[in-house]
């Protein structure tokens, strides 16, 4: 890996030198190109401005930046009409204006009524063969987002849940402002989200449907701001139809902020500055079964008051170096306190611990204008993370699987402290038809752990069988029943008291399944570099019809695997183009291969769990219970570990996925998209114990427990996706309707380690067939406004097994079989009969299982809806808080320079600094407003009709739940740990 480093050291040394050297090469060229500032009357900014051109090239379109600067490159010499569009203005506009070399043309507008958004609005919502543009997308600005929750946990589940199953096995990627990791910046910083965007170039490594690309939102040229206060309580929200007690448990939440934006030096330089912080006292749902005084089942069902603190700010300097060159440094810093995490669900309350949480992180980027064909950007990012965890582990933890997990919470006093750091930079060239687009990207991790993981012991109880006992708890002879793991524990509790032996309690049924016990260095340290490079071309073989092609090129240390080529190709086609006229119907094709990165994570189990730095002693069926052996006899006896091993061959994983769709243009309001989207994972990374006994004897002569990590999984995935668009004066919709089928074998731990092939079933991600997402804004009379947003998703798959380890395994996966039986023949130790499935036979002959996945949960209905109130007031014309971004980013934005919404640098990512559609924050929380102050009262309500939607049931078929809803459905698939069903917050904001 030396020589990994050296290249990343020579990548590294051309990033920060390519920029002067094209430089000097872009001089030496010059075509007719546009570029100028808009301003308003008072001499500001105006963001967002759509420039428009039509002419000898057709019609060329572009939007202007944070700074209200615009570019519009390789135009064909002659006259045009240049018209300059901005909401809250009058449309500006030059006869005639002639550009046969660089020009430059800087226009001021005039305040003007509202009648003129609907020019903006009509003028922008098009399609167009911009690569950047696919109808797929789903693109949030401030309207959108409106729609979304405050809470930067929710919205971030939310952003995943509308990223969907496209994002292949490891779930969607998140970039801020660019960059890659880190904690998601407070919603009033975010001035635009992209979901999907862009979906096969090159600058990416992972799929981009499933991408989520988060721009923040920079200072501005005048003071402006807005403050918000949020309370939520516990007579505002409906009790969980879980929760069986009869008040509603005590929860609460204050959540207030600060954003404001201004200048320090006029047209030279600006500020952003964030302040969050959340005081919630949520609640853990507990739902188990223990054993009373006298080993009877007893239910538990109750919430545990949870506190969480949480604090960020963020201040964010826009420098304008010169006329060419821009720097924006951003800084964020995050913290949190949880008490009494790791309940809820089977943990009880004596499972609880402490977690804090920080991070910082440090981001600057430069961008240059090297010529009016080329543009640079360089991007460097520091974080540091520290997380510590403190409980109780000295005294054992006890695992009674499906029905309780009790005793101490043995993450002990364990921390991490992470540093990383990443650059990268890429240049834009137009040539011509060509926008050249090259750079790379250079990332360093280094992480410390510290972990006393399990120092207290876990004794762990599976499902088993044994003889029948009678009223007097004494074996009825010759008899034989299941046995579930509660009440494996129960005769282990109820013989030792009667003075049994181990083996005559294990004769009885009773008796540990497994003992678990880790000792030895706590700290463990893993260190990982990652390399990137990309070139990818758009060529613009005709004014409708774009082909876009590239390569990247992917390397990392701590894998053996060098050979991570990723080509994409992509290719737009305005059908029915002609002449000078735009098409309203737009073809795409695109394919690409794309990798994920092997993570540190995994090497640090490795290094830990090695037998020397670690000892992970794991007995199978101890009769020590329940007393934890000394550290001395477990090492004299030579008792067996669990090993974590990395293959030698690892690879990284391989996504192979492709799209074909259709974007449409209805009308100059309304475009719809469809879009067919197929994926193949390979080399996907799982786990699986390679030394599992075959007919009682250990494949590699010992009891160790060798849990292998390796890439030889697969997925599959089809999606048909279906993106309405609406955007009509006030009234504006987003989101999408997809079809998903999905296959996987790499989902968890395998029933059988030697036959990995009897895994291949519905993916828990992208097997759930139907999802629908829809957001909207509705004006209303009396200054209202509602918003709703709706969630339906349908049942996803979940797995059945049996709770027995039989294979000696180390994990209850062994899935039963479903013969075809009544119930009255359905009676012997080995079969269990449920009404909603049938026979299940618990010791299924080789071949005749179910598949992984089998069974399928419910559907899930959600509608949140948000209702909102503002009051105007002040002089008009000043620094109000009007939307001035127009029409929603990406819902028709149409851009001849290939750039991004906003304006920027060609070729598209965020404009120089990560600009904004608009400037400043107002219309994202109430009706536009041209007044200078703002106060909005807003009422949301998460799950406004109170439906009960559940994630699916226990598939346990030791457990005394099987088949019941034990949570309640979060955004995605899988279920949340909440004490409530519909959520009512009521916050007041107020914006200048």
């Amino acid at each position: 890996m030396n020589k990994l480093r050296f290249n990343a050291l020579i990548v590294s040394l051309l990033l920060w030198l390519q920029p002067s050297l094209l430089q000097m090469h872009a001089q030496t060229r010059a075509t007719a190109s546009l570029r100028g500032i808009v301003t308003d009357p008072s001499g500001a900014s105006v963001p967002s401005a759509l420039v428009q051109l039509r002419g000898p090239g057709g019609e060329c379109r572009a939007r202007t930046n944070e700074r209200g600067q615009y570019a519009v490159e390789s135009l064909k010499s002659g006259k045009y009409l240049v018209r300059v569009i901005a909401k809250g203005f009058t449309v500006t506009q030059r006869q005639d204006f002639e550009i046969s070399e660089p020009v430059t043309l800087d226009v001021q507008l005039t305040i003007e009524a509202a009648s003129q958004v609907v020019n903006v609005e009509a003028e922008a919502n098009r399609v167009n063969t911009d690569p950047a543009q696919n109808g797929g997308a789903v693109v949030l600005g401030e309207k959108e987002l409106a729609n979304l929750s405050d809470d930067p946990d929710e919205l971030q589940q939310q952003l995943q849940a509308m990223a969907g199953a496209g994002a292949g096995p490891s779930g969607g990627q998140i970039y801020i402002d660019g960059f890659t990791g880190g904690n998601l910046p407070p919603k009033s910083s975010i001035r635009e989200v992209r979901i999907n965007s862009n979906p096969f170039s090159p600058e990416y490594e992972r799929p981009g449907f499933g991408r989520i690309e988060v721009f923040t939102r920079p200072g501005s040229d005048i003071l402006r701001g807005q403050a918000f206060l949020q309370y939520n309580s516990e007579q505002l929200n409906s009790r969980s139809p879980l929760l069986t007690q009869s008040d509603r448990p005590p929860y609460s939440q204050r959540f207030y902020g600060l954003n404001l934006s201004g200048p320090i030096r006029k047209g030279k330089a600006s500020f952003g500055f964030d302040f969050e912080r959340r005081n919630i006292d949520e609640n853990a749902f507990i739902l188990a079964t223990t054993l009373d005084g006298n080993l009877q089942p007893k239910s538990v069902n109750e919430a545990v008051v949870t506190p969480q603190v949480r604090t960020n700010f963020a201040p964010r300097v826009d420098y304008s170096i010169n006329e060419r060159h821009t720097l924006v440094a951003r800084y964020q810093h995050t913290r949190s306190e949880l008490d009494k995490e790791g309940t809820g669900d089977f943990s009880l309350a004596s499972k609880a611990f402490d977690e804090k949480n920080g991070e910082d992180s440090l981001q600057l980027t430069h961008t240059a204008i090297l010529s009016v064909k080329a543009v640079n950007e360089t991007r460097f990012q520091y974080g540091r993370t520290d997380s510590s965890s403190n409980g109780d582990n000295s005294i054992p933890a006890i695992s009674v699987q499906g029905a309780f997990n009790g005793g101490g919470a043995q993450i002990g006093n364990s921390g991490t402290i992470s540093n990383r750091w990443e650059l990268s930079n890429m240049t834009t060239l137009t040539h011509g038809a060509h926008t050249l687009k090259w750079g790379g990207r250079v990332r360093q991790a280094f992480v410390d752990d510290t972990s006393v993981s399990n120092f207290g012991g876990t004794y762990t109880f599976f499902g088993g069988t044994g003889p029948q006992l009678d009223s007097n708890n004494q074996p009825i002879a010759g008899t034989s029943i299941e046995l579930t793991a509660l009440e494996r524990y129960r005769r282990t509790l109820l013989f030792q008291r009667a003075g049994l032996s181990a083996s005559q309690i294990r004769i009885l049924g009773g008796g540990a399944s497994q003992l678990s016990l880790s000792a030895g260095t706590p700290m463990t340290a893993v260190k990982q570099l990652d390399v990137g490079l990309f070139l990818n071309d758009d060529w613009r073989i005709r004014p409708n019809l774009t082909l876009s092609y590239g390569l990247r090129y992917e390397a990392q240390t701590n894998a053996g695997d060098l050979s991570n080529w990723a080509p994409r190709i992509g290719v737009a086609w305005g059908v029915d183009a002609r002449g000078g006229k735009q098409a309203r119907t737009v073809v795409r094709l695109g394919f690409g291969s794309f990798f994920d990165r092997i993570s540190e994570s995994t090497t640090l189990r490795a290094d830990r769990y090695n037998g020397v730095t670690q000892e992970s002693y794991f007995i199978l069926n101890p009769d020590a219970y329940p007393a934890i052996p000394s550290l001395a006899s477990l090492a004299v006896s030579k008792q067996p570990q669990q090993l974590q091993i990395i293959d030698s061959g690892i690879r990284a994983p391989r996504t192979y996925q492709w799209s074909a769709g259709v974007d449409r243009q209805v009308n100059q309001y309304f475009r719809l998209s469809a879009n067919y989207i197929g994926s193949r994972g390979v080399h996907v990374q799982r786990s699986r114990n390679i030394n599992t006994p075959i007919d009682g004897l250990y494949p590699l002569g010992d009891r160790q427990l060798r849990m292998l990590t390796e890439s030889t999984g697969f997925t599959r995935s089809n999606m048909l996706m279906v993106s309405p668009s609406l955007n009509y004066k006030k009234v504006f919709l987003f989101g999408f309707y997809g079809l998903s089928y999905g296959k996987s074998d790499a989902e968890g731990q395998p029933a059988d380690p030697y036959n990995l092939r009897r895994e291949w079933g519905p993916s828990s991600m992208a097997d759930v067939r139907h999802r629908f997402i829809m957001g909207t804004s509705i004006p209303m009379p009396w200054k209202l406004s509602v918003s709703p947003f709706t969630i339906i998703s349908a049942g996803a798959p979940y797995n059945i097994t049996t709770g027995r380890d039989p294979l000696g395994s180390g994990y209850t996966t062994q899935r039963p079989s479903l013969i075809a039986v009544s119930a009255d023949q359905c009676h012997s130790a080995s079969l269990v009969y449920r009404s909603e499935f049938g026979c299940f036979n618990l010791d299924p002959a080789a071949g005749t299982s179910i598949e992984r996945n089998y069974a399928r949960g419910p559907a899930n209905v959600s509608l949140n809806l948000r209702l909102a109130r503002s009051w105007s007031f002040g002089r008009r014309g000043e620094s109000g808080s009007a939307d001035m971004g127009g029409p929603p980013p990406g819902m028709g934005g149409v851009r001849s320079d290939g750039g991004p919404p906003g304006g920027g640098p060609p070729g598209g990512g965020p404009p120089p600094g990560g600009g904004p559609r608009s400037g400043g924050p107002g219309g994202m929380f109430g009706p536009a407003s041209a007044k200078k102050y703002n106060l909005t009262l807003s009422v949301s309500a998460r799950n406004v009709l109170n439906h009960a939607s559940y994630a699916a049931p226990s598939g346990d078929l030791s457990s005394p739940y099987f088949g019941e809803y034990r949570s309640l459905a979060g955004f995605g698939p899988f279920g949340g740990n909440s004490t409530y069903n519909r959520k009512l917050d009521i916050q007041l904001r107020f914006q200048f």
